[in-house]
């Protein structure tokens, strides 16, 4: 659920093949864990098509970790910079912001080329959703970006110059974007992208990775059954829905979660949520709503529909399994099997045989009431009494939408055998009292009623290795706010992850103990990687917050000294015996702009509190700024009619990522300052006391 008043089904995941001709042939007769080039590369989001976010490197390892030091760093811009960069021949790739794409010298950090799509200038209303690039993709010399405005972008991965470019969805269809990293797999790159609003019906395609040519599309739901489906897998689909819900697409959105068989040629996906996210809404209380919410495999030649397995059927929670997929081959039973695993969103982590789709295992590895357990026989949950919210009863519910594990990756060691999760246990309460269960949107050119009123409650983050055999944790270690970074394992036994509180962690993947960190001077959520030059293992990772992830930890900004715009926004790389060192850091001061002229107006204020739900993805709730937008209590526009209706709704910062909002009347934008200079008064008062 990028949720709430919120979010977005923004954008997806894909696969990528090694290097040149040769290596996607070894690549694709291997392990799917493996790659020919040893570790030595990290060439796609997981680093292989298993996407098990593991490097086989082991020079840096347990027993010489304490000589890890810092090899260099690069200072970025102002963009979002929770990316997962890749590296392939000793260069070193990644995205900031809104698909700038670098390309680094990655044994020192030069600057090699930087390639901007200009796709602020190009978005339009698909600016709105304010996401940063989660990643790319690298295959036979060239680099894959999306961009916000839906555009699939091949770059010279030697000059950065671009080869070609296709647009990958109808800009009618409504506030969309890519988000999410593309994959590539068999001369194929795969696609998908993200959307709540507007008429939003899912699908991934795939084009020709030399040319960009299109050659396959799949869509995750059906359209109207008036017209002739797509496939029988779509009239199998439309079965399982109720009411009109082509009328609003149904969602669906596939804008995370991939990962790719090579021997088996399976592609997975993992689903998004309905539109609107409660079923009463869309489906009239009824039906599974297939393939919302689900696993779902397809032939990587051809795009044709194999299996699905749905992990909430007929969902109401936000509760898709958008987390990353992950491939392995595990011994259960006494028996080798080839599976898939899943931290999802819902709380269970399932573990799936991935040529059939048949459920080996689901338990729960965070606080789950929804359900009581998953039915192994039927692969159904069991649905606690009232987890629906009916009949406008507000039930406290856990997971939250967002979920037991949202969109930061996990990681699987097959040398421990071990998963390791970063896990949100926060809970939430869900009611629909007051919603139009008729109609639950507004307006599209704005943001999606989910069709549910939803509070959340305070909770805990944590780092928890987790035996996807036995369905168990071995360990797991509480962390500083409820979302922190991505993970990645080596095979020198160590667990790397970043937290909000400004530290890159080093953890021991047999007993979590901590045996390494480095104060980043920043927030590190983005996953790191490892990958080796000349012999020598590096490991980067890139600081600062992105969007959406981070209003999760507005209440710790203080706490912390995170500033949207003067948080330490870097590359960091290291090896062993590195002896840089970063600049010292600039304490943040939290005072907010004076403004003699304010008048307190309650009404006003809380009228200007609604409508500020489309300013939050990028601004933060309570327009607390902790994401890449300034903290607009601290900011002197607001204090200025004119020039915070030049800004806002004639759009005066668009080149900057501010989208223009031209449909707020005179009236709405007076209450909309009305509540950012009372939210201001509030930090006043605190500083004051």
């Amino acid at each position: 659920m990028r949720t709430m008043t919120w979010v977005v089904c923004a954008w997806l995941g894909v696969l990528l093949a090694a290097t040149g001709p040769s290596r996607l042939q070894a690549a694709n007769s291997t392990s799917h864990y493996l790659d020919s080039s040893g570790g030595r590369d990290w060439p796609g989001y997981g680093r292989t098509f298993g996407e098990q976010h593991y490097s086989p490197l082991t020079q840096i390892n347990q027993a010489n970790i304490g000589r890890l030091g810092l090899a260099w760093s690069m200072d970025l811009g102002p963009e979002s910079s929770v990316t997962q960069p890749i590296s392939v021949d000793g260069v070193l790739y990644f995205a900031t912001g809104y698909s700038l794409v670098h390309a680094v010298d990655a044994a020192t950090g030069k600057l090699l080329w930087r390639y901007d799509p200009k796709a602020t200038e190009k978005a339009g209303l698909n600016l709105r959703y304010g996401w940063g690039s989660r990643g790319i993709a690298w295959w036979n010399g060239k680099i894959y970006t999306g961009t916000v405005d839906g555009r699939l972008i091949a770059l010279d991965a030697g000059s950065g110059a671009p080869l070609w470019s296709v647009q990958t969805f109808d800009k009618s269809i409504g506030v969309a974007s890519i988000t999410g990293a593309p994959r590539v797999f068999g001369g194929k790159v795969i696609i998908g992208f993200g959307n709540d609003t507007g008429k939003n019906r899912g699908y991934v395609t795939t084009y020709d990775a030399e040319n960009g040519r299109q050659l396959w599309r799949f869509y995750t739901v059906p359209s109207d059954p008036a017209k002739v489906f797509e496939n029988s897998a779509m009239q199998m689909a439309a079965k399982t829905w109720a009411g009109e819900w082509w009328k609003a697409g149904g969602g669906g959105c596939v804008w995370n979660a991939m990962a790719y068989d090579a021997e088996s040629d399976l592609v997975y996906l993992g689903t998004g949520n309905g539109t609107p996210h409660n079923r009463r809404v869309r489906s009239e209380d009824r039906g599974d709503n297939l393939f919302l919410t689900s696993i779902v495999a397809l032939k990587g030649n051809t795009g044709e529909y194999q299996w699905h397995y749905q992990v909430t059927p007929g969902d109401t929670w936000d509760y898709e399994p958008v987390s990353d997929i992950e491939l392995a081959d595990l011994v259960i039973g006494g028996k080798t099997r080839k599976v898939l695993m899943q931290a999802s969103k819902n709380g269970f982590f399932y573990v799936l045989d991935r040529l059939t789709g048949e459920l080996l295992s689901a338990e729960p590895y965070a606080r789950v009431t929804w359900a009581s357990r998953i039915d192994l026989k039927s692969g159904r949950p069991v649905e606690n009494t009232g987890a629906r919210y009916p009949n406008g009863t507000t039930v406290e519910i856990w997971p939250s939408g967002w979920g037991a594990h949202g969109w930061l990756p996990m990681s699987y060691s097959p040398k421990t055998r071990l998963a390791y999760i970063p896990v949100i246990e926060m809970g939430m309460k869900f009611n629909d009292r007051g919603i139009d269960l008729r109609n639950g949107r507004v307006p599209t050119d704005r943001i999606v009623n989910p069709g549910y009123n939803a509070e959340q409650l305070a909770g805990t983050g944590a780092l928890v290795a987790w035996d996807p055999v036995t369905q168990k944790p071995l360990w797991k270690l509480l962390q500083p706010t409820i979302v922190n970074g991505g993970v990645m394992a080596t095979a020198g036994d160590l667990v790397f992850q970043g937290t909000v509180d400004g530290t890159f962690n080093a953890y021991s993947a047999t007993s979590g103990k901590r045996l390494w960190s480095f104060a980043a001077q920043a927030p590190v959520f983005a996953p790191p990687l490892s990958y080796a030059v000349d012999g020598r293992q590096f490991v980067t990772v890139l600081t600062g917050l992105g969007t959406m992830t981070a209003l999760i930890a507005a209440a710790k900004i203080e706490k912390y000294g995170i500033d949207p715009r003067s948080q330490a926004r870097r590359v960091l790389t290291f090896a062993l015996d590195g002896h840089s060192k970063l600049p010292s850091a600039v304490a943040v001061r939290f005072s907010a702009v004076e403004d003699p002229d304010f008048k307190p107006d309650a009404h006003s204020a809380e009228l200007g509190r609604a409508i500020f739900g489309i300013c939050a993805e990028c601004h933060g709730g309570q327009a607390i700024g902790v994401i890449q937008a300034p903290d607009l209590r601290r900011s002197v526009i607001p204090l200025s009619a004119e020039a915070f209706s030049r800004v806002v709704r004639d759009g005066a910062f668009v080149s900057k990522g501010m989208p223009a909002f031209g449909e707020l009347t005179d009236e709405q934008l007076s209450q909309l300052r009305q509540y950012i200079r009372t939210q201001a008064q509030e930090l006043r008062k605190n500083r004051d006391n």
